[in-house]
């Protein structure tokens, strides 16, 4: 039933809108100068593993037919996207590959969690 309920075309789009503003605000988030930073005393690669592994509950259940692989690779990339921009001086940000690898290992585990529950049904819906 919970599957169902998830893959209602309403709730898929919620999903989306919800990805993509919490995309945007983990984006800004991260570019913002470092003094900036609203959540400086949270550990580090926590706030890294938090928001991959909301950006991939969301995108799993926005997106339910795209494969899991395929989004994981994505926002892989998005997580190295950040890491390079966070590379600009005028920033005050490190560029710091144990960030990236920080995304991707919260990646990998929030999509075994997704695949190993059986909440996303990657059936072809006939």
């Amino acid at each position: 039933m919970l599957n169902r309920l998830l893959a209602n075309a309403h709730v898929t789009r919620a999903f989306r809108v919800l990805f993509v503003a919490a995309m945007v605000l983990a984006v800004v988030l991260a570019l913002l100068p470092a003094v900036d930073d609203p959540f400086a005393n949270l550990w580090d690669k926590l706030k890294h593993a938090l928001t991959f592994g909301v950006l991939v509950g969301l995108a799993a259940f926005g997106w339910r037919q795209t494969p899991l692989l395929r989004i994981g690779e994505r926002l892989s990339f998005l997580g190295a996207l950040i890491e390079v921009f966070q590379s600009i001086p005028a920033l005050h940000r490190d560029c710091d590959p144990k960030d990236w690898l920080a995304d991707t290992l919260a990646i990998a585990v929030a999509l075994i969690i997704i695949k190993a529950t059986g909440l996303r049904d990657d059936r072809p819906q006939i």
